[in-house]
Protein backbone atom coordinates (compact mmCIF):
# COMPACT_ATOMS: atom_id res chain seq x y z
CA UNK A 1 0.00 0.00 0.00
CA UNK A 2 1.28 3.44 -0.93
CA UNK A 3 0.94 5.44 2.29
CA UNK A 4 2.48 8.68 1.02
CA UNK A 5 -0.76 10.27 -0.28
CA UNK A 6 -2.53 9.25 2.92
CA UNK A 7 0.23 10.77 5.06
CA UNK A 8 0.09 14.00 3.05
CA UNK A 9 -3.70 14.19 3.37
CA UNK A 10 -3.54 13.56 7.11
CA UNK A 11 -0.78 16.10 7.70
CA UNK A 12 -2.70 18.81 5.86
CA UNK A 13 -5.23 18.71 8.71
CA UNK A 14 -3.00 17.59 11.58
CA UNK A 15 -3.21 20.19 14.35
CA UNK A 16 -0.20 19.15 16.45
CA UNK A 17 3.50 19.48 15.62
CA UNK A 18 4.25 16.52 13.33
CA UNK A 19 7.40 15.61 15.27
CA UNK A 20 5.80 15.35 18.75
CA UNK A 21 4.86 12.31 20.81
CA UNK A 22 1.88 11.21 18.72
CA UNK A 23 3.18 12.36 15.33
CA UNK A 24 5.05 10.98 12.36
CA UNK A 25 7.79 9.10 14.24
CA UNK A 26 5.18 7.33 16.35
CA UNK A 27 3.11 6.45 13.28
CA UNK A 28 6.17 4.97 11.56
CA UNK A 29 7.19 2.90 14.60
CA UNK A 30 3.60 1.64 14.98
CA UNK A 31 3.68 0.75 11.29
CA UNK A 32 6.91 -1.23 11.64
CA UNK A 33 5.67 -2.89 14.83
CA UNK A 34 2.41 -3.78 13.11
CA UNK A 35 4.03 -5.21 10.01
CA UNK A 36 6.27 -7.44 12.12
CA UNK A 37 3.32 -8.56 14.19
CA UNK A 38 1.13 -9.18 11.13
CA UNK A 39 3.69 -11.64 9.78
CA UNK A 40 3.21 -13.71 12.94
CA UNK A 41 -0.51 -13.17 13.55
CA UNK A 42 -1.87 -13.27 10.02
CA UNK A 43 -3.53 -9.86 10.48
CA UNK A 44 -4.75 -7.94 7.43
CA UNK A 45 -1.78 -5.84 6.40
CA UNK A 46 -3.69 -3.00 4.76
CA UNK A 47 -5.73 -2.47 7.93
CA UNK A 48 -2.61 -2.53 10.10
CA UNK A 49 -0.86 0.00 7.86
CA UNK A 50 -3.80 2.39 7.80
CA UNK A 51 -4.29 2.07 11.56
CA UNK A 52 -0.67 3.13 12.13
CA UNK A 53 -1.29 6.42 10.33
CA UNK A 54 -4.87 7.16 11.35
CA UNK A 55 -5.26 6.07 14.99
CA UNK A 56 -3.81 9.29 16.48
CA UNK A 57 -4.24 11.67 13.54
CA UNK A 58 -7.15 13.57 15.07
CA UNK A 59 -5.65 14.33 18.46
CA UNK A 60 -6.07 17.88 19.70
CA UNK A 61 -3.40 17.65 22.40
CA UNK A 62 -0.51 15.44 23.49
CA UNK A 63 -2.04 14.63 26.88
CA UNK A 64 -5.26 12.89 27.76
CA UNK A 65 -7.42 13.41 24.71
CA UNK A 66 -10.70 11.62 25.20
CA UNK A 67 -12.41 10.69 21.97
CA UNK A 68 -9.39 11.01 19.68
CA UNK A 69 -9.66 7.36 18.59
CA UNK A 70 -13.28 7.80 17.55
CA UNK A 71 -12.38 11.05 15.77
CA UNK A 72 -9.59 9.19 13.94
CA UNK A 73 -12.04 6.47 12.91
CA UNK A 74 -14.49 9.06 11.58
CA UNK A 75 -11.69 10.81 9.71
CA UNK A 76 -10.75 7.46 8.15
CA UNK A 77 -14.35 7.24 6.90
CA UNK A 78 -13.94 10.68 5.27
CA UNK A 79 -10.71 9.62 3.54
CA UNK A 80 -12.08 6.28 2.36
CA UNK A 81 -12.76 6.35 -1.33
CA UNK A 82 -10.53 9.37 -1.92
CA UNK A 83 -6.98 8.58 -0.75
CA UNK A 84 -7.51 4.90 0.10
CA UNK A 85 -10.10 2.20 -0.28
CA UNK A 86 -10.88 -0.95 1.65
CA UNK A 87 -13.61 -3.56 1.39
CA UNK A 88 -16.43 -3.02 3.91
CA UNK A 89 -15.29 -5.82 6.23
CA UNK A 90 -11.72 -4.51 6.36
CA UNK A 91 -12.90 -0.94 6.85
CA UNK A 92 -15.02 -2.04 9.82
CA UNK A 93 -11.87 -3.57 11.37
CA UNK A 94 -9.95 -0.34 10.79
CA UNK A 95 -12.75 1.76 12.22
CA UNK A 96 -13.08 -0.42 15.33
CA UNK A 97 -9.31 -0.58 15.84
CA UNK A 98 -8.97 3.22 15.71
CA UNK A 99 -12.06 3.91 17.81
CA UNK A 100 -11.12 1.40 20.53
CA UNK A 101 -7.35 1.69 20.71
CA UNK A 102 -7.26 3.57 24.02
CA UNK A 103 -9.83 1.47 25.87
CA UNK A 104 -7.35 -1.11 27.17
CA UNK A 105 -9.33 -4.03 25.78
CA UNK A 106 -7.60 -7.26 24.87
CA UNK A 107 -10.43 -9.15 23.17
CA UNK A 108 -11.24 -8.58 19.52
CA UNK A 109 -10.44 -9.80 16.01
CA UNK A 110 -6.77 -10.74 15.42
CA UNK A 111 -6.30 -7.78 13.07
CA UNK A 112 -7.59 -5.40 15.74
CA UNK A 113 -5.35 -7.12 18.33
CA UNK A 114 -2.39 -6.61 16.03
CA UNK A 115 -3.19 -2.91 15.61
CA UNK A 116 -3.58 -2.34 19.33
CA UNK A 117 -0.38 -4.21 20.15
CA UNK A 118 1.57 -2.29 17.52
CA UNK A 119 0.55 0.95 19.25
CA UNK A 120 1.07 -0.35 22.80
CA UNK A 121 4.57 -1.51 21.91
CA UNK A 122 5.47 2.16 21.35
CA UNK A 123 4.61 3.32 24.87
CA UNK A 124 8.29 3.77 25.68
CA UNK A 125 8.14 7.13 23.88
CA UNK A 126 6.21 8.45 26.91
CA UNK A 127 8.26 6.58 29.53
CA UNK A 128 5.97 3.56 29.94
CA UNK A 129 7.36 0.08 29.38
CA UNK A 130 4.76 -2.09 27.62
CA UNK A 131 3.19 -4.61 30.00
CA UNK A 132 3.03 -8.09 28.47
CA UNK A 133 -0.19 -8.74 30.39
CA UNK A 134 -1.87 -5.87 28.55
CA UNK A 135 -0.82 -7.02 25.12
CA UNK A 136 -3.19 -9.12 23.06
CA UNK A 137 -0.78 -11.44 21.24
CA UNK A 138 2.18 -13.65 22.03
CA UNK A 139 3.92 -12.15 19.01
CA UNK A 140 3.81 -8.72 20.68
CA UNK A 141 5.16 -10.10 23.93
CA UNK A 142 8.16 -11.41 21.99
CA UNK A 143 8.77 -7.95 20.47
CA UNK A 144 8.67 -5.89 23.68
CA UNK A 145 12.43 -5.47 24.07
CA UNK A 146 13.02 -4.54 20.40
CA UNK A 147 10.05 -2.18 20.09
CA UNK A 148 10.50 -0.56 23.50
CA UNK A 149 14.16 0.21 22.80
CA UNK A 150 13.21 1.99 19.58
CA UNK A 151 10.41 3.90 21.29
CA UNK A 152 12.51 4.98 24.28
CA UNK A 153 15.23 6.36 22.03
CA UNK A 154 12.77 8.02 19.65
CA UNK A 155 14.04 6.11 16.61
CA UNK A 156 12.58 7.60 13.44
CA UNK A 157 12.28 4.75 10.93
CA UNK A 158 13.85 5.30 7.51
CA UNK A 159 10.42 4.95 5.87
CA UNK A 160 9.60 8.48 7.04
CA UNK A 161 12.14 10.02 4.70
CA UNK A 162 12.60 7.33 2.06
CA UNK A 163 8.95 6.57 1.30
CA UNK A 164 6.90 9.35 2.86
CA UNK A 165 9.22 12.15 1.74
CA UNK A 166 9.43 13.77 5.16
CA UNK A 167 12.77 15.31 6.14
CA UNK A 168 13.07 14.87 9.89
CA UNK A 169 16.26 16.93 10.14
CA UNK A 170 14.80 20.34 9.41
CA UNK A 171 12.15 22.68 10.82
CA UNK A 172 9.84 22.21 7.85
CA UNK A 173 7.67 19.49 6.45
CA UNK A 174 7.36 19.23 2.66
CA UNK A 175 8.81 22.78 2.47
CA UNK A 176 6.01 24.23 4.64
CA UNK A 177 6.58 25.46 8.19
CA UNK A 178 5.67 22.85 10.77
CA UNK A 179 2.61 23.93 12.80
Amino acid sequence: MNLKPIIHAVLENYTLPWHDTHGVGHWARVLENGLRLAEATGAKGDVVQLFAILHDCQRVNEGTDFGHGERGAKYAAQLRGTVFDLPDEDFRLLYDACAGHTDGATTADITIHTCWDADRLDLGRVGICPDGNRLCTDAARRLIKWADGRACFGVIPEIVKAEWGIDTRGPTLFGVDDP
